[in-house]
């Protein structure tokens, strides 16, 4: 354990920060799940509409830096080949 004031506070950010990344990358992931149980269920239209919000939640994650952008970029690209990819 930290015994400098300034050491004890960083642990508390950082702990703060983890929470908030964890967080973060949660939503992605389940917004990315959402859109590859839609693709399984062949369902096209609820693909496409859940795409666009699973993209708008890794793009906010790379520009809060918790996902690098290639990272981010990467992701965002699989699974819109993924729904495109469908009958």
């Amino acid at each position: 354990m930290a015994n400098i004031k300034s050491a004890k506070k960083r642990i508390l950010v950082n702990e703060t920060k983890a929470a908030r990344n964890k967080a973060i990358r949660s939503k992605v992931k389940t917004s990315i799940k959402k859109v590859e149980s839609a693709i399984t269920a062949g369902d096209k239209a609820a693909a496409q509409a859940l795409l666009v919000n699973a993209i708008t939640e890794i793009d906010k994650a790379a520009t809060k830096g918790v996902y690098h952008k290639n990272n981010a970029s990467r992701k965002v690209s699989r699974i819109s080949k993924a729904v495109n990819a469908m009958a």
